[in-house]
């Protein structure tokens, strides 16, 4: 661009130039205002490019925002591999064949006498699965351990609730191991780190118990439930894998939200002395077919949906306050829904859609734990087709 000096000292240009934001027909940029940039700046921006800035870039950022948990699960297999597949034992089971027979079935020889056998847990609220859980064991279990802090693992204060209604289990008294553990209230930690410090308590509390070398130990959470002739069965039989993950059920809120077979997490080991340490991660590679039934969320009150939504260790799901709402929580109940509106924790495209949307409803009560069908009318809220919870 080239500009003429007028004989009365102004500037002309004959030639239009393409720099917008230079030089205004022989003026310093220094010398225009902001808004005159701005309109430089604009007037090289077309309507299709305007649109773009101010409205799809910010609806793309809000829909992250909403929905980035979303996009990381469904990409989730770009980018994580699929676990070691387990070595799955069949599972072989009738109430008419004999423990012999059912042994030799699998592979395994027959003992003189059984094991004796530890069910250990950490517990937190689950009054109502507890009971189911010790109730479809009771008849195989030398000592029940059980303990309780006064702690969620994310550092929030908890009454000592199975301390307070000990009395609703009289049952197994003469049988329990009960301990109580401080809680240590550090903010901002990682919640695994709380959780891990109580599952070291409860193997000191397994000693005080009186557990030996070569006694069965069962490893789970409260409602990861072993089937009773599971436990039978791993008791009355010789040469049992030292470490055996239990296939249980998938049930989410009831026994009417079937959503697969996948969990593993539940373990029974063969107990050493110095070796054996409670966890909740794979430790082997073998796993025994449909062991019994893990009930997620399986609560009566939607009080105590809230208190676990903000008490257990995957709290940071609970991504906007609207999640706690009681009648949003009832809904999403019924529905079969998630309760943190998350995709499907899966290493595939194909089990990620095949498995989103709610869950479908099942209407089969066969196969469940035996205490709850002879007491239908009590737990009725685990059971098909009553899906309403109750308020405290």
């Amino acid at each position: 661009m080239w500009c003429a000096v007028r004989d009365s000292g102004g500037h002309y240009c004959p030639k239009k130039t393409d720099d917008l934001c230079g030089d205004v027909c022989g003026q310093e940029s220094s010398q225009v205002s902001g808004m005159s940039r701005v309109r430089c700046i604009l007037r090289g921006v077309d309507v299709k490019t305007c649109i773009f800035l101010f409205a799809v870039v910010p609806m793309c950022i809000f829909g992250i925002y909403l929905h980035g948990q979303k996009i990381s699960y469904f990409l989730r297999p770009l980018w994580e591999k699929p676990p070691k597949p387990f070595h799955v034992i069949p599972h072989y089971y009738n109430e008419n064949v004999s423990m012999e027979n059912l042994c030799r079935l699998h592979g395994w020889g027959v003992r003189e006498f059984p094991r004796r056998v530890y069910d250990a847990v950490l517990f937190s609220n689950e009054l109502e699965i507890l009971n189911l859980r010790w109730r479809e064991l009771y008849p195989y279990i030398t000592q029940f351990v059980l303990l309780e802090s006064n702690s969620t693992f994310t550092g929030r204060p908890k009454p000592f609730v199975f301390k307070g209604n000990r009395e609703q289990f009289k049952f197994v008294e003469s049988r329990l191991t009960y301990g109580t553990i401080g809680g240590r209230f550090k903010k901002g930690e990682n919640p695994f780190v709380e959780e891990a410090y109580q599952r070291v308590a409860l193997d000191q509390l397994l000693k005080i118990a009186g557990i030996t070398d070569d006694d069965l130990l069962i490893m789970s959470d409260v409602d990861e439930i072993p089937s009773a002739h599971t436990i039978n069965l791993l008791r009355w039989c010789d040469d049992v894998p030292s470490v055996l993950h239990l296939q249980l059920k998938n049930y989410l809120y009831s026994f009417e939200f079937l959503m697969d077979d996948g969990s593993w997490r539940a373990s029974v080991h063969r107990y050493q002395s110095g070796k054996t340490r409670y966890a909740h991660y794979r430790q082997s590679d073998n796993l025994l077919a449909d062991a019994g039934w893990h009930c997620s969320f399986c609560f009566r009150h939607i009080s105590d949906f809230i208190f676990k939504m903000k008490a257990y260790s995957h709290n940071d799901r609970v991504r906007f306050s609207h999640y706690l709402n009681p009648k949003r929580i009832q809904d999403v109940i019924c529905k079969g829904a998630d309760l943190f509106d998350m995709l499907p924790e899966e290493y595939t495209f194909k089990e990620i859609i095949g498995k989103m949307g709610p869950i479908p409803h099942s209407y089969s009560a066969v196969h469940l734990p035996a205490y709850l069908l002879e007491n239908a009318q009590k737990y009725k809220f685990l059971l098909p087709g009553n899906c309403l919870r109750e308020s405290r």
